[in-house]
């Protein structure tokens, strides 16, 4: 942490999928459990595509953590005892998230949330507006495009092709459905949709 603050806090980190933000939450977790300082780590129940239970980076490291279907449910198993308090994916929350945290840090709680700033879209997700707006740090991390520039978005493709802007905001998936691209290179259909939103719906 660059600066101390008089009771709790907020601190955020943002960026595209593949920009180590479940990782960097790992880290700031671990130092904290290395300083013995009481923790709880939460996830959403929707995500789990590496571990049910615990916290998983792109790259293989894991932290157990709870795995909660909204804010209430958070608070349902919050420890009135815990010192610090981390959220990782927490653009699929509800909107409830963010006076919750806020609760937290009044408490004086360290508060560390990881997530997408930008939907597939491009659009902000979730309640990672309202926390990066309240946050008193916040770090947002890039990833590399295929192209070898920064890269600040996430794009989703279905088949291999660019998803349409009208596709659910939330579709669970890894490389085989996101890759991370610059601004230049970002795409998002829209118009007319010429094919299916997936294959297997154009055979039922």
């Amino acid at each position: 942490m660059p600066f101390e603050f008089g009771g709790g806090w907020i601190e955020v980190v943002a960026g595209p999928m593949f920009s180590g933000k479940s990782e960097e939450l790992i880290r700031r977790v671990t130092r904290a459990m290395i300083a013995r300082q009481r923790v709880q780590v939460f996830k959403p129940a929707i995500d789990d595509r590496y571990e049910a239970v615990a916290v998983a980076s792109h790259a293989g490291r894991t932290l157990e953590a709870a795995a909660v279907a909204d804010a209430a449910a958070m608070r349902d198993r919050l420890d009135d005892a815990s010192q610090v308090i981390a959220v990782d994916e927490a653009q699929f929350f509800d909107g409830a998230l963010t006076p919750f945290l806020l609760e937290l840090a009044d408490t004086s709680r360290r508060v560390i949330v990881a997530g997408l700033d930008l939907d597939f879209r491009g659009v902000p997700f979730g309640p990672m507006p309202e926390l990066l707006a309240h946050a008193e740090v916040v770090e947002k991390l890039t990833a590399i495009c295929r192209c070898g520039k920064a890269a600040t978005r996430t794009q989703r493709l279905i088949g291999g092709r660019p998803a349409h802007e009208s596709d659910p905001v939330i579709l669970v998936g890894a490389a085989e459905s996101y890759e991370p691209r610059c601004r230049a290179c970002h795409v998002v259909l829209r118009g007319a949709r010429t094919t299916p939103l997936f294959a297997s719906a154009a055979s039922g």
